[in-house]
């Protein structure tokens, strides 16, 4: 019998990479909740929160060394679609304050009381569900590259000019988002959450239970990654990745691969950002700012490029280097060392953290192997020719 396509597509990495972040997942929230406060190995809750981030970046990640690492396309405006799902669950958020509200108003939001609006504008109709701003979480980003890549690839629009046109549309969208007649709480964004389904969004065990929920999106990205990239799909995007034109000339339309993985890609960041939201307690404009975009390629670059693992370790690494070096003497220059990292990995570790371990892993274990297979060969009568006969 056939195995399913999604566990088929699991290799031993893989699979160790699912077990770890399930045992993560699992274990630290259980360390918040059930050991005492002062313990060695409970974890504060803060951490939770901060952790929780850490696994939101890892998805944002992943979906960059989708399209980047497998497809070619290097998107620098990724963030805009992060940062529509993160406004997305932010809407929810702020409609389930109600009357506790800074104003007492049941409908408007507190910025809108502010800004002397009378009604609630027709794009917030339907917030107060959760299952509308789920919805709009997958839809919003996944409408935008959509339509953003059915107008770019059909163009032929590629490389260093595909890049600064993402780098664009994320700015264009920046500017947008900072306007108080926008409807989206302007400079300050949207903040002051109270409940999510009914629990107290500051709880110590909603922030167990979001960590776990953003443990195990990232368990179902990966999968769904791996999938797509072991299957007679993924080879045709790495086709059109290293030979675009020889793939098209093959028959391929190259633009609706394009298209799929690029939407999909979206979907996928737009999570990480709804999960973000309510773990770090606000979504404002500076989301959309090209440089977290540029950020995030660095993390796929650093982690290894074409390696999935890599791409979530690399979020993981540098975000943690970040919150180590930004709350010290260090933090001025903390924009400096990222560059500076940056450009070593690039020079020193073109491949990445993983990529450049598997280059030097796959010779011994091809050595390894080489004798187990010779002596198997040997047990069942099959031997290398000799020649002097």
């Amino acid at each position: 019998m056939t195995p399913h396509i999604l566990t088929r597509s699991l290799d031993r990495a893989a699979t160790a990479f699912v077990l770890l972040v399930a045992a993560v997942g699992v274990l630290i929230p259980l360390s918040n909740l059930l050991l005492p406060q002062g313990s060695m190995f409970q974890v504060p809750t803060y951490l939770v929160a901060l952790w929780g981030k850490y696994v939101c970046y890892a998805i944002l990640a992943l979906s960059i060394d989708l399209i980047w690492g497998y497809c070619g396309i290097l998107s620098l405006g990724h963030g805009a679609f992060f940062a529509l799902g993160g406004y997305a669950m932010g809407m929810y958020l702020m409609r389930q304050i109600g009357s506790r509200g800074v104003y007492g108003n049941s409908i408007l939001p507190d910025f809108m009381v502010f800004l002397n609006w009378d009604k609630l504008p027709w794009y917030w109709y339907g917030f107060d569900k959760f299952w509308v701003a789920a919805l709009m979480v997958l839809l919003v980003p996944g409408l935008l590259a959509f339509c953003f890549g059915w107008l770019a690839f059909r163009s032929r629009v590629t490389g260093v000019y595909l890049s600064i046109i993402t780098q664009a549309m994320t700015y264009a969208l920046l500017l947008a988002f900072f306007r108080n007649d926008f409807g989206f709480g302007g400079n300050n964004g949207l903040t002051d959450f109270k409940d999510i389904l009914g629990f107290n969004v500051q709880a110590e065990g909603t922030r167990a239970a979001l960590f776990l929920l953003s443990c195990l999106a990232l368990i179902i990205a990966f999968v769904i990654c791996r999938a797509i990239v072991t299957s007679k799909l993924g080879k045709v995007l790495i086709a059109v990745r290293d030979a675009e034109s020889r793939t098209r000339f093959l028959g391929y339309r190259v633009e609706s691969y394009k298209l799929f993985v690029f939407t999909l890609s979206a979907c996928m960041a737009g999570v990480a950002g709804a999960l973000y939201v309510p773990q770090v307690g606000i979504i404002n404009p500076s989301e959309f700012a090209p440089g977290n975009s540029i950020e995030a390629v660095i993390w796929v670059a650093v982690g290894g490029r074409g390696t999935l693992i890599g791409a979530a370790l690399g979020a993981v690494v540098v975000n943690y280097a970040k919150t180590f070096f930004t709350s010290g003497p260090l933090a001025p220059y903390w924009l400096f060392m990222l560059g500076a990292l940056f450009i070593l990995v690039t020079l020193l570790l073109p491949r990445g953290i993983v990529g450049t371990f598997n280059s030097w892993w796959e010779p011994i274990r091809a050595r390894r192997s080489s004798p187990d297979a010779e002596s198997a060969a040997r047990e069942d009568g099959v031997g290398a020719p000799n020649l002097a006969e």
